[in-house]
């Protein structure tokens, strides 16, 4: 009520003072302000505060509707002479700029979720107050089943025969006819439920369980392979009747970001696209019924909501909002990154995927793992606040998180528990623990909750929790546990819910969106026009690069066709003009290939955002291609500036003019095809080979290397549908009408010069430079279309394939896996023993040892995971002795001193006006780290965790370290260190055509010392694959992240194993259990313990750890912010130590019971503790006495002990060079032999090239006529080498590129050097390209009708395997000299041209001006062209007619026109082979010289 009465004595005072708010408002030089600024303690200011905001409400409410919604009252700080003084400015919220907005967030939210509770309840109440109801979504879905098809075993892999296979039988299942073994898996089976608004739901299961599938048919995103049963309903609508890509969001759990841009770019850019929903509608009702009831609002709320309810602002409120609530306000204008950019860490990026959905106005959010690489106070505070927006704003939230934390588990009120696709249980949160202990199993103290749910379903993990130990423990299957909940009264009461249907009559209106854009198509085409214009400045690199290479082309052009050696005299000086047109066309139209990379490497993000509705497919081609036009038009003008008038072109402007347009023309052409090609191919190699098909086409068909009338009448159709064609007639016929070719008669006298030229080409009309142009823009005009239809209707390729091993599908589980659990006792039993040396006598029976292998593998015990103290009594008891596979290794100390880490300050920071040059990420790290010790390094993100691994672990390929590192006491060399050390790292990097087994065995092989035989290296593999549970994946294949092969939780164990095969004695390991779930992280932590027992020394950087993952570290390294230490010690049981640490500083809370302690230690020294202790952590922790003794440990650490020696090896690497390049040779066949996209591909084209140069070229070779057929049967031989070379090259590359980033990680461990790698990579080739030249040289030789001698025939093949061998490692090559695949392909697409230009072919070596004649000795396609020619006519006689001469013989012919010497080709193929030799030596020097790591 007090309020009511308020506003009605504002209401009054109001009319007495409002004639002058208008003077007060108006009046800048002096305000009312300033009158009572010196009282600001007497109530008379307070009071007069009231009246002037009063004053202000009353001249806002007097506003028409439409600017009242924009007006509110805005608090800001105004800086006086003597003091800070608040001041309330009446502002349009549309033009609050960056710092306003800033300072609004940075009031209203000073701690996050404290404050974002508080102001929600404010917004609450508002509303509340009016009595408005909030619309609400409640989810349900009834029997939802959904089915895979899946291959079983090894056919699953895609290797080259069974992708042809998978052909050969999709064309005969046409027909009906299956062969090969396939089965149906089930991902979900029957399940049913409610999910319902303003509740948070927690989706728990372990890994694959099916809770990502769940969520997606939720969110009516399912994969339309999928078979799906069941039906999905919001508010009683099926998903048929609304969107539901606008109603719900869903938050995927990998990452796809456009890596150039910020944070804030990225989610201003998705809130743009998003739109404001009902915001407006609720706002302007609001206003509305205030308005009546006379309330003045609270101003922050009013300003929250108006400005959050504009549409068409560029960078909204809510942005800063949700920066704000996420904790990404600290890295705001951070770029994203990707693999080669340096940008946000991983769980920041995690962040910026929930936060480009969050920004839209859409209750309803489904969300998949979001709290991957996040510590777990920053989990916390994320749930904690989508909790306040689920309860106070209705909202409707689905969430799957893989290891909550007790604290954030309380945060939910309903648990979705999922396992083997069926729901176990689904309820309030209270009521789990209740069903599980009447199905017999009770959660142990000091469990959370979430893990024990987790575990309790799996066969392995279930005994443990058996509540009555006086029964027989039984294992009860997932099934059982289903039916037991339907007959539970929490499944009874959701059964009865389920049978009403939902009344439709009770759908808030707001509450379905029905409209599949939310935003008015102008506002959608501005935001991605700025969207463009920003990645293009972004970019701006690769257009600068584009234009110098534009530039030096056009230079080297002109001086090529100089003007001086250019001359009109004669038919064959009009071929040498014609060559230099044609230079000018091809040079322009190649130019486009960089659009191919260009557009691939942001389709992932384009199909994100087009399946989430953001934006419809032309909104992002039509900027694309309209913002591209300028520099276009720039690189076109260049272009004709430098070689016009140098080449002596016709010296009329309107000539100069007319050839400008068309170079325009052919740019754009060239980029509206290599568009489509990328949105009709969608991966690079496919693309990079529809590129080179196309051009070929376009290339052969164009009229200029077949003239019309001689090509084969069923390939006419091409030539009038190469765009080439119009632009090769066009330009042709306006150098050729003008008055200097028209004025002269030709050599027979018949006609003039220009059009004797132009015969030759089958034309004779100066229309066609119109009827060019235009059809030149008619292609434009369909290739933009049909890239835009390509991108509307084609889905993105690579799906998971789903597989089942052989004997999974043969064997009863039941059985397999009993026999699984045996087997991994008796493995781990015997890795047990072997790691305590002591006498092993045998004396009791085989009862207590199955007694004591029981114990020994128990999973977990009550206090976390088993430190297996229960071992040693199996030792004294003498268990059975039997030779183990640890091998021996020696224990080594890491202690580092006074260690600084610092960087170049990044250019963004020396923007905002940091003046410093460096930036300081390490401040006097002191530390020990000892063998036998499992070590935690923990902080919040961005504390230098992976920084400080990074510097001790050697890995850091920038930057400057400071401090002394030493390995038990000797200082660190890296080459020694990479030999006994292992490092794994947080994204697994790994090659992806390999299985896992075959991964590891390489691993060991490389890096294993000489002494281990062959037979006991792959019983360690057998071994440590056991050790880490990967024996039943053994034969999966790896994959690429997100897409394919193993989930995060198998790469992540796979990652470990590789480094553990290296038994090495120090180990490293970057958040080995981030994005996986309590189970999976507690199968990784075993398998740290298990590691650490055997008295190794492990490291560990750890986010979010549990209860029992935390405390099974033996001591803690914590950092803050800045890259300091605050603690370093023991943990001590129960955390003890380090909570009594804490807790003994003055201020610090105690630890609440059951609390975790790893996110109440992080909590209780956070930034925000620092200010409100008013100390320092990092200060504190140097004055302690566990500082000193730390020191001295350091200390006594660094001096060597006696009789110890430094560490040596006699060789750098475990294995001879030999021996490395066997393993890289192995891997790196199985990689070639599994990569069908590049291989199948390959073949493909060139199989469609030799038929295609075989059709266009039937039987030219036979044809001696004249000098014009011996011109297209260089032509033939040209193309026909230079494309299939072309394509070798493109399509290498990414091949190249994703095993160089495997290569980074392999060199860095030491495994092996970059000779035997780069040999190993070079040979693998060999098989492959000489397969492809085989039936290549026998298609195209028997088409184009050679000369059938044995000799003859055996050049032509020797020069095309050559030749297609060099263009292969001059691709590598270009990878391993450019720091991306990007660059790789504009900088090998630049010499493309200059091959071209020296190739013999445009312009003869005899008319090559004398300065560019050693290039021509050095360009490897001139030799090729050279040895084709020479091989196939260097001893005919056969005389021809030259226009303008007698007739010739061809020998003479070739030797006088193109200087082809006919007993030169001994020296052509030793230049061959020395080409090839060349690039690929170059290849492995580059890879070893650059590193484009950026760390």
């Amino acid at each position: 009520m007090e309020g009511f009465e308020r506003a009605r004595s504002w209401r009054q005072r109001s009319q007495n003072l409002s004639r002058s708010i208008s003077r007060s408002m108006s009046r800048t030089n002096w305000g009312m302000e300033d009158v009572f600024a010196g009282s600001r303690q007497s109530r008379r200011t307070s009071h007069v505060d009231e009246d002037e905001e009063a004053l202000k409400w009353a001249a806002i409410e007097r506003l028409p509707t439409y600017d009242r919604l924009r007006t509110s009252i805005f608090q800001a700080f105004v800086e006086n002479d003597q003091q800070n003084r608040e001041q309330k400015l009446v502002v349009d919220v549309r033009k609050m700029d960056l710092n306003d907005r800033q300072q609004f967030i940075d009031r209203m939210f000073k701690v996050a979720e404290e404050d974002n509770e508080r102001f929600l309840r404010k917004f609450r109440n508002r509303i509340d107050k009016v009595g408005i109801q909030l619309p609400t979504v409640e989810v349900r879905f009834e029997h939802l089943n959904v089915e895979a098809d899946c291959y079983v075993g090894s056919r699953a892999l895609p290797t080259l025969t069974n992708v042809a296979l998978n052909i050969a039988e999709s064309a005969l299942g046409a027909a009906g006819i299956r062969w090969a073994k396939r089965t149906k898996l089930t991902i979900l089976k029957n399940v049913s439920g409610i999910v319902k608004p303003s509740r948070m739901t927690l989706l728990l299961g372990p890994p694959s369980s099916g809770k990502t599938t769940l969520l997606l048919a939720l969110a009516g995103r399912l994969d339309p392979t999928l078979k799906v049963g069941g039906e999905v309903s919001y508010n009683g609508y099926r998903l048929n009747e609304f969107v539901p890509q606008k109603t719900s969001a869903y938050i995927s759990q990998n990452d796809v970001h456009l890596g150039v841009l910020t944070v804030k770019e990225t989610l201003d850019f998705s809130a743009r696209c998003q739109g404001v929903g009902t915001r407006y509608e609720l706002l302007s009702e609001l206003a509305k019924r205030e308005k009546e009831a006379g309330i003045f609002p609270e101003p922050e709320v009013d300003l929250f909501m108006k400005a959050t309810a504009m549409e068409g602002v560029e960078s909204s409120l809510i942005t800063d909002y949700t920066l704000k609530i996420l904790g990404l306000d600290i890295c705001r204008d951070t770029i994203v990154g990707d693999e080669m950019q340096r940008g946000l860490s991983g769980g920041q990026k995690k962040r910026v995927t929930t936060g480009e959905m969050i920004v839209g106005p859409t209750k309803t959010l489904f969300m998949d793992e979001i709290s991957t690489g996040l510590d777990s106070s920053t989990t916390y505070q994320i749930v904690k606040c989508l909790q306040q927006v689920a309860h106070l704003t209705d909202a409707t939230i689905l969430m799957s998180l893989l290891q909550p934390a007790p604290e954030t588990f309380d945060l939910f009120d309903d648990i979705i528990l999922l396992s083997e696709g069926q729901i176990v249980y689904q309820g309030p949160r209270e009521q789990v623990l209740e069903f599980f202990e009447r199905c017999g199993f009770r959660c142990p103290e000091r469990k959370g909750t979430a893990d024990f749910l987790q575990e309790v379903t799996s066969r392995n993990d279930q005994e443990q929790y058996w509540a009555d130990k006086t029964k027989q423990y039984r294992h009860i299957s997932v099934s059982e546990f289903a039916n037991r909940f339907k007959q539970f009264h929490v499944g009874m009461r959701l059964d009865n819910e389920l049978s009403i249907s939902f009344d439709r009559s009770r759908n808030h209106q707001a509450a379905l969106v029905f409209t599949k854009y939310s935003v008015p198509m102008t506002e959608l085409v501005k935001a991605c026009f700025d969207k463009e214009r920003l990645l293009i400045k972004k970019n701006a690199f690769v257009y600068i690069f584009k234009t110098v290479q534009c530039i030096i082309l056009a230079v080297i052009g002109s001086t090529v066709f100089i003007r001086s050696r250019m001359h009109t005299q004669n038919e064959i000086d009009g071929q040498l003009y014609i060559g230099a047109l044609l230079f000018s066309m091809i040079i322009n139209m190649f130019n486009g290939f960089a659009e191919l990379s260009m557009a691939l490497a942001r389709l992932p993000v384009f199909y994100k955002q087009r399946d989430l509705l953001f934006h419809p497919p032309w909104t992002f081609t039509l900027p694309n291609f309209l913002l591209t036009i300028p520099m276009s038009v720039i690189e076109s003008v260049v272009w004709m500036v430098i070689t016009y008038y140098s080449m002596g072109f016709a010296p009329e402007a309107s000539r100069f003019f007319k050839q400008l347009l068309l170079i325009f023309l052919i740019q754009q052409t060239a980029a509206g095809l290599f568009r489509f090609i990328s949105g009709a191919c969608r991966t690079v190699i496919i693309a990079s080979t529809g590129g080179a098909l196309m051009l070929l086409l376009v290339f052969l068909l164009g009229g200029f290397i077949i003239p019309r009338g001689n090509i084969p009448s069923w390939w006419k159709w091409g030539y009038w549908a190469s765009p080439l064609t119009y632009a090769f007639n066009a330009i042709a016929v306006n150098e050729m009408f003008a008055p200097r070719w028209m004025n002269k008669p030709d050599s027979s006298g018949n006609s003039t010069l220009g059009l004797a030229v132009l015969k030759t080409f089958s034309l004779s009309n100066e229309n066609w430079y119109w009827i060019g142009a235009s059809a030149l823009i008619g292609y434009i005009i369909l290739l933009n279309v049909f890239y835009t239809l390509a991108l509307t209707y084609l889905n993105p390729l690579g799906k998971p394939q789903a597989t089942i091993s052989e004997e999974t599908d043969n064997h009863e589980e039941d059985e397999q896996s009993e026999s699984k659990d045996k087997s991994r006792m008796r493995r781990l039993s015997s890795i047990m023993r072997d790691s305590f040396s002591g006498p092993l006598s045998t004396m009791d029976g085989n009862n207590t040892r199955g007694m004591e292998l029981r114990r020994m593998s128990s999973r977990t015990n009550a206090n976390g995971l088993s430190r297996d103290a229960d071992s040693y009594l199996g030792l004294q008891r003498g268990v059975a002795a039997k030779r183990g596979m640890v091998l021996p290794f020696a224990p080594l100390a890491m202690s580092f001193d006074s260690v600084n880490y610092y960087v170049d300050m990044p250019p963004e920071m020396k923007e905002q006006g940091v003046t410093d040059d460096k930036l300081q990420l390490l401040r006097e790290v002191t530390g020990a780290f000892r063998p036998g010790v499992l070590t935690a390094l923990m902080g919040v993100s961005g504390a230098g965790k992976t920084t400080l691994m990074d510097v001790l672990a050697g890995r850091k390929t920038g930057g400057y370290i400071e401090g002394d590192i030493r390995i038990s006491g000797y200082p660190k060399k890296q080459e020694t260190f990479a030999r006994i050390s292992g490092y794994c790292e947080q994204n697994d990097i790994h090659s992806p055509q390999v299985t896992v087994r075959e991964s590891l065995i390489y691993s060991a092989f490389l890096r294993l010392p000489n002494e281990v035989g062959k037979e006991e290296k792959m019983i360690f593999v057998d071994e440590v694959m056991e050790l880490v549970e990967l024996d039943n994946l053994k034969d999966a294949l790896v994959g690429l992240p997100g897409i394919t092969g193993l989930s995060t939780e198998q790469r992540k164990r796979l990652t470990i194993a590789v480094e553990l095969v290296a038994n090495p004695s120090i180990i490293f390991m970057d958040e080995p259990t981030s994005g996986l779930d309590a189970r999976a992280a507690a199968i990784v932590m075993r398998t740290v313990r298990n590691t650490v027992d055997t008295g190794r020394t492990v490291v560990c950087t750890i986010h979010q750890p549990s209860i029992d993952i935390f405390e099974a570290f033996d001591e803690l390294l914590l950092m803050k912010r800045g890259g300091q230490v605050i603690y370093s010690g023991p943990l001590g049981r129960n955390s003890h130590k380090v909570i009594e640490y804490f807790e003994s500083i003055p201020g610090v809370p105690k630890i609440k019971e059951k609390h975790n302690p790893a996110t109440w230690m992080l909590e209780v020294s956070s930034i925000a503790a620092e200010m409100r202790l008013k100390m320092e952590f990092a200060e504190h922790y140097k004055s302690s006495s566990l500082f000193k003794r730390n020191k001295e440990l350091v200390k006594e650490l660094s001096t060597p002990p006696p009789g110890a020696k430094d560490l040596y090896f006699l060789t750098q690497y475990s294995q001879s060079s030999w021996g490395q390049f066997k393993s890289c040779l192995w891997k790196q066949w199985w990689t070639y032999w599994r990569s069908p996209d590049y291989n199948l591909v390959r073949n493909f084209f060139t199989l469609a090239c030799a038929l295609m140069v075989g059709t266009i070229f039937w039987k030219v070779g036979s044809r001696r006529e004249d000098q014009s057929d011996l011109t297209m049967v260089i032509g033939a031989m040209y193309a026909a080498v230079l494309f299939v070379g072309i394509n070798n090259c493109q399509t290498v590359q990414p091949v190249i590129a994703v095993e160089r980033t495997v290569f980074y990680r392999e060199r860095a461990a030491g495994m092996y050097s970059t000779l035997p790698y780069a040999m190993a990579q070079v040979i693998c080739e060999l098989p492959y390209v000489l397969f492809q030249t085989t039936y290549y040289t026998l298609i195209v030789y028997a088409m184009v009708c050679f000369e059938w001698t044995v000799a003859k025939f055996f050049w032509f093949f020797f020069i095309c395997f050559f030749s297609f061998l060099y263009f292969t490692y001059y691709g590598m090559m270009t990878v391993s000299l450019t720091p991306n695949q990007q660059v790789a392909a504009i900088f090998a697409a630049a010499f493309y041209g200059l091959f071209n230009l020296f190739s013999g072919f445009f312009i003869p070596r005899p008319r090559i001006p004398k300065w560019w004649v050693w290039y021509y000795w050095i360009c490897p396609v001139a030799w090729t062209v050279y040895g084709c020619i020479v091989s196939q006519y260097g001893d005919v006689e056969h005389k021809i007619k030259v226009p303008g001469r007698a007739d010739q013989p061809i020998n003479l012919y070739i030797q006088d026109t193109f200087g082809y010497d006919p007993n030169f080709m001994g020296p052509v193929a030793g230049v061959l082979v020395a080409f090839t030799v060349f690039f690929a030596f170059m290849f492995a020097y580059c890879i070893k010289a650059l590193n484009f790591q950026m760390r």
